[in-house]
């Protein structure tokens, strides 16, 4: 595609579309499913596969594919979970956990071949797991403190009582309106401004590379690579932003107090 684009109109520079971009045909055509539905069905099944795999080592050194699971688990733990809510927020392991590794796969494929794309460049996937945060974020705030998570979040304590309406409306929108959608938003708007750029700098390349200029190839496709390697690192970066903020909610409403 990108060859096409920069050779059409008699050589010169063309960009593809935002739509050759985002919007891919249906692998199956009855449902709509694409290429962005298949990672996020495979963001499901190689994170499980790999961790039943690791689960039927039963010996007490990890070796192998068991090492690559109990390293992630690790890291989520020691990195996400214990500085955003603390010892308390270990029950909550296994959700972020599955956070982490859906983002990053969804992420990650957008240096693979053939896929190319990165799945949380679309909005749909992005929404539907702040949702999931939403809901169990306020979920856990009702459990911990009952009725009063919302009584003190419309009705601040510690703000002066002529400005408890004002303030506590501005809470209420930005906790239960904007969080989901900025959470959202987030994820979306870097992987997809990640994507466009990346792009961007193939075409760059591939069109450089005519006449006596194609010895600066060297040079941009050098560039191409290392920007490759950049978005990988964004990609994983992406993932533990999205999770540590999901933390940060739940541990917010597990001790609302602080």
């Amino acid at each position: 595609m990108l060859l096409l684009a920069a050779e059409s109109e008699g050589g010169g520079l063309a960009f593809p579309s935002l739509d050759q971009l985002i919007n891919w045909t249906p692998i199956i055509e009855s449902i709509g499913f694409d290429k962005i539905a298949l990672t996020h069905v495979l963001s499901v099944i190689i994170p499980a596969i790999v961790f039943f795999a690791a689960a039927q080592q039963k010996s007490l050194v990890p070796t192998g594919i068991r090492t690559v699971a109990e390293s992630v688990v690790e890291f989520v733990e020691k990195q996400i979970v214990l500085p955003a809510i603390g010892p308390d927020g270990l029950p909550y392991l296994p959700l972020l956990l599955s956070f982490f590794l859906f983002v990053f796969f969804g992420n990650i494929t957008e240096v693979i071949p053939f896929f190319q794309m990165p799945a949380n460049a679309r909005m749909g996937g992005p929404v539907v797991i702040a949702l999931i945060a939403w809901a169990m974020f306020i979920s856990v705030g009702v459990k911990h403190n009952g009725l009063s998570y919302f009584k003190d979040i419309a009705w601040p304590s510690s703000v002066p009582l002529a400005l408890r309406p004002l303030v506590g409306a501005i809470e209420l929108l930005s906790t239960f309106i904007l969080r989901p959608f900025s959470h959202a938003v987030r994820l979306f708007a870097n992987m997809l401004a990640g994507h466009i750029l990346l792009v961007t700098f193939a075409v760059l390349s591939i069109t450089v590379a005519s006449g006596w200029m194609y010895i600066l190839e060297v040079f941009t496709f050098g560039g191409l690579i290392a920007f490759t390697a950049f978005e990988v690192f964004v990609s994983l970066i992406q993932a533990f932003v999205f999770t540590i903020i999901a933390a940060v909610y739940i541990g917010g409403a597990l001790h609302p107090a602080h």
